[in-house]
C-alpha cells in the first residue's frame, strides 16, 4: 500500500502565497535534499511517521477545510507525493504544493497550485535551482523569491525579467525574517514598479514560528 513519511498534519491559517489568511490543512512531508541557511523547518529533515495515503487523507478530511497545502522539507523528494496530491484533488480539495524548485515538477498533477521557490544567492543553495521547471508553470502557479539582502533583490529582479515570470504566473517577494527589513523591501518594489506580490509570513507574526502553526 502506498505510504509517505509525515512530520506533521495540522490546521492553521495559510501564512503565505495568494491564499494567505485562509484556513488550510498542512501536510508536512519529512526529508529535504537542500540546506538553505534561513530554513525554518529543519525539524522536518529527519524522523517522521510513515502513513498510508488513505490514512493521510482521512486526517485531512477530519478538519473540514477545502484547502490543503503539501509542504516539507521538500515534498517531491518522496516518490508517492504526486499520488497523494492527485488523490486529494480527486476528493475535491484545492491542493497547493510548496516546493524548492530543485526537483522535477513535470509529473505534478496540473490541477495542483505549485508554489515554487527560486533560491536566492543568500540561501546558499542557488546552484540547486532547476530552471527547466519554469516551463511547467501555469497562470495558477506562483514563484517565490525569499530575499535576505539587496543582492538577493537585484538577482530576483534579473531572473524575473529574464524568464518573464510575471507574464507566466504570480511572483512573490518575501523578506527573510530578521535579515531583510520588510519596509525597505516594500519601498524597493514600489520604487521599481515591480509586478510582484509582497508578502510577510503571517504565521510568524501570529504564532512566532511555532511548530504546527
Amino acid at each position: 500500500m502506498s505510504s509517505l513519511k509525515i512530520t506533521e498534519i495540522f490546521y492553521s491559517l495559510q501564512g503565505e502565497s495568494n491564499t494567505v489568511g485562509l484556513p488550510t490543512v498542512f501536510v508536512r512531508l519529512t526529508g529535504c535534499p537542500l540546506r538553505c541557511v534561513y530554513c525554518d523547518t529543519a525539524y522536518a529533515f529527519t524522523g517522521g511517521e510513515r502513513l498510508t495515503i488513505d490514512d493521510i487523507i482521512s486526517q485531512v478530511e477530519s478538519y473540514s477545510s477545502r484547502f490543503v497545502t503539501v509542504t516539507g522539507g521538500e515534498p517531491l523528494a518522496q516518490a508517492n507525493c504526486n499520488k497523494l496530491m492527485t488523490k486529494l484533488l480527486d476528493r475535491g480539495f484545492v491542493v497547493s504544493l510548496e516546493t524548492s524548485g530543485a526537483l522535477d515538477v513535470s509529473g505534478v498533477d496540473p490541477r495542483v497550485v505549485k508554489v515554487m521557490d527560486l533560491k536566492t544567492p543568500s540561501s546558499g543553495e542557488i546552484l540547486k535551482n532547476r530552471y527547466e521547471n519554469i516551463e511547467y508553470l501555469s497562470s495558477s502557479d506562483q514563484v517565490k523569491f525569499v530575499i535576505g539582502d539587496h543582492s538577493d533583490y537585484e538577482w530576483s529582479k534579473k531572473i524575473m525579467m529574464q524568464y518573464r515570470l510575471s507574464e507566466r504566473c504570480d511572483v512573490l517577494f518575501s523578506p527573510v525574517m530578521g535579515e531583510q527589513n520588510p519596509t525597505e523591501l516594500a519601498e524597493k518594489i514600489l520604487q521599481d514598479r515591480l509586478p510582484v506580490r509582497f508578502q510577510i509570513q503571517l504565521h510568524k507574526l501570529l504564532w512566532n514560528d511555532a511548530q504546527g502553526k
